[in-house]
């Protein structure tokens, strides 16, 4: 099954941003039974985290290869060396996939490869910076309470969600990547007859080796 023919099956746009960003951390390993309002609460904050950010420079050496089909991924980021590989292959079937679901006015030609750079750029800002502290803070989450001491703690997924509104708002996208790499899950499902009609949580576009 190709992307141009492949079903519908749910208005995926129907779900905002925050919505999708809610759904990625939902099913990031350590959320499974967290508080849904929680969750939000951590999804719009990592978002406008990620919107308010300087634009950066990718400063890892950048690599365009296939296989990203066959990995679930659009892009990745390893630091060792600092790398970032955009799989050519992904994007490729994201731009298809775009047009076939009229989301052109949202994601202009050759966005995809754009807004899969600019996301793995705030990786590498993120895994070398101070920004990743103060993501932290903006969350608001504590790993540690002792009197009026406080850990800001990890809260698992928000650094991706933080990367996605990054993008959409360097990139000068109409929605989040989200909702794309939420289509580009939808349609995997298709190709392989595993779709059950439910939204598909978000695909994961970058995987990070450290």
């Amino acid at each position: 099954m190709t992307v141009k023919d492949a079903p519908a099956r749910v208005d995926l746009a129907a779900t905002d941003d925050i919505g999708w960003a809610v759904r990625l951390l939902a099913a990031t390993p350590t959320h499974e039974h967290r508080d849904p309002e929680l969750l939000r609460r951590w999804a719009r904050a990592a978002d406008a985290f990620g919107a308010a950010l300087a634009p950066v420079a990718c400063e890892a050496r950048i690599v365009e290869r296939d296989g990203g089909l066959e990995l679930g991924l659009l892009a990745r980021y390893t630091s060792r060396p600092p790398t970032v590989e955009l799989y050519t292959d992904t994007i490729d079937v994201a731009e298809r996939t775009v047009d076939a679901r009229g989301w052109r006015h949202w994601y202009p030609p050759g966005s995809v490869r754009a807004a899969a750079l600019a996301h793995e750029a705030v990786h590498v800002h993120l895994h070398h910076g101070p920004a990743k502290a103060g993501l932290k803070r903006a969350l608001g989450h504590s790993a540690l309470r002792l009197g009026r001491l406080r850990v800001p703690g990890h809260v698992a997924g928000a650094e991706e969600v933080a990367a996605h509104a990054y993008a959409r708002t360097v990139c000068g996208l109409g929605r989040s990547p989200l909702l794309l790499t939420a289509a580009l899950a939808a349609e995997a499902e298709a190709r392989t007859g595993s779709a059950n009609g439910s939204n598909p949580p978000p695909a994961r576009d970058a995987r990070r080796e450290n």
